[in-house]
């Protein structure tokens, strides 16, 4: 088999459905029979049919939808104003060397932080109403979109704008018109990525004052029971960020058909 060789779709579907099924196997077998001779305790992991088939008291007894659309709305806010703030700081960064350097210090700050610090200091500055919510997602996203803009722009080859330039754009015609169009499909890119990674962040704050969302779902179905709902859980954020980042992908095809996108 040759290094790096390209596969085809239906391979590259294959290998991923002989992955799931392996798991799934591994999955049974760890928890075939009775409590006593299961591997792993059933207080501990249930069997996939166990899992299956708590979805229905999962959806009528702890309002899946209500949850899931909470945690959805809650990253929209948060990332949304992230991509307010972050894309226009990050042209400015991608554009002025001066003006990247003076914001040097709070992108790295920002980038290497543990997610985890971030949830007392937005308890501090917020409170611990919704706000705090959002606010977590917004501190803790937007120097990455802002340092992923930078880049973006940066990445422009310099041809395009001295072309510009000989056919006498001026620096404000430079930015509007060469530098973020040519930057903005690799903007659009990052930013599909990224809130792909704020939705697993929602969770984490969701779990500090639990008014509601998956991240609530999950400490309240490990707290109570049964523990099936927390893996069930678990694969219905995975489903759904999946679904998400598909979608934003179908659509920078669209609106990028000259572009390779992954």
């Amino acid at each position: 088999m040759r290094l790096r060789a390209p596969i085809s779709a239906a391979d590259r579907y294959l290998a991923g459905a002989l992955f799931v099924v392996l798991l799934l196997a591994a999955w049974t077998a760890a928890t075939w029979g009775t409590a006593e001779e299961r591997f792993i305790s059933p207080a501990v992991l249930g069997s996939p049919m166990e899992v299956a088939t708590s979805f229905k008291s999962l959806w009528f007894e702890r309002a899946l939808t209500r949850n899931l659309a909470q945690s959805i709305w809650r990253v929209l806010q948060g990332f949304g104003l992230s991509i307010l703030v972050g894309v226009p700081v990050g042209v400015l960064c991608g554009t002025f060397p001066r003006f990247n350097a003076f914001l040097a210090p709070l992108s790295v700050f920002g980038r290497n932080v543990p997610i985890s610090a971030l949830v007392p200091l937005t308890l501090i500055w917020f409170g611990i109403d919704e706000l705090q919510k959002v606010m977590f997602i917004f501190v803790a996203t937007v120097m990455f979109v802002v340092f992923d803009v930078a880049r973006a722009v940066l990445g422009v080859d310099e041809k395009y704008v001295q072309t510009a330039r000989t056919l006498g754009a001026s620096n404000p015609q430079v930015l509007l018109k060469v530098l973020v169009p040519l930057s903005f499909p690799e903007i659009f890119g990052s930013l599909r990525l990224l809130f792909g990674i704020a939705f697993g962040y929602i969770i984490l704050a969701e779990m500090v004052n639990m008014t509601g969302g998956l991240g609530a779902l999950i400490l309240t179905s490990q707290r109570r029971g049964p523990m099936e709902h927390v893996y069930l859980v678990l694969v219905i954020i995975t489903l759904v960020a999946y679904g998400i980042d598909r979608t934003l992908f179908a659509l920078s095809r669209w609106l990028f058909p000259y572009r390779e996108a992954a």
